[in-house]
């Protein structure tokens, strides 16, 4: 899978959890230890999050891991 597919996957599950969850960006980003600009560049496909920024992003929305980085789909 290529990275662009894989950034836009991750960012369109974090997006949607975070509304499903009614979460802005800045608590989502509080919660998760990393700055609103981090996370909304996150969402626009700008940067790819280190292991860590993902696990604590799953940990924020109270999600599986699979729920924002579906493996193997």
């Amino acid at each position: 899978m290529e990275k662009k597919t894989i950034l836009k996957i991750f960012a369109s599950n974090l997006r949607a959890e975070r509304a499903r969850k009614g979460y802005s960006q800045e608590f989502l980003s509080e919660k998760a230890n990393i700055t609103t600009e981090y996370l909304n560049r996150i969402e626009k496909e700008k940067y790819s999050p280190s292991l860590v920024v993902i696990v604590n992003l799953a940990h924020a929305l109270d999600v599986d891991l699979n729920t924002l980085f579906p493996i193997g789909k």
